[in-house]
């Protein structure tokens, strides 16, 4: 198994013009289009966004790409990332709320 291909847990912290733009429906599409598992959800701040991401390294890093920029109508000022052990306890990826 290469490198790429080992499970990873990320847990991201997503900081902006993030809520109310459809970034969590968004963050959802593109962790499905990549076989990622996990959640996401707004923090009752008004300017966060906290998710758990899990799969394939290559996957994972993929959907953190997406996340620097966001949804079109989206101002991401900052993606705190940290990688966890992985559990491999998610089936699908959701939208908590």
């Amino acid at each position: 198994m290469s490198r790429l291909d080992q499970p990873v847990r990320a847990h991201l912290l997503v900081r902006g013009l993030v809520q109310g733009v459809f970034f969590r429906a968004n963050m959802r599409r593109v962790a499905k289009e990549n076989g990622v598992t996990g959640w996401v959800r707004n923090l009752p701040d008004g300017e966060t966004v906290e998710a758990v991401l899990e799969g394939p390294r290559a996957s994972v890093e993929r959907v953190i790409c997406w996340a620097l920029h966001g949804p079109e109508l989206a101002d991401v000022r900052e993606v705190k990332v940290k990688f966890e052990e992985y559990r491999g306890e998610f089936s699908d990826f959701t939208i908590r709320y």
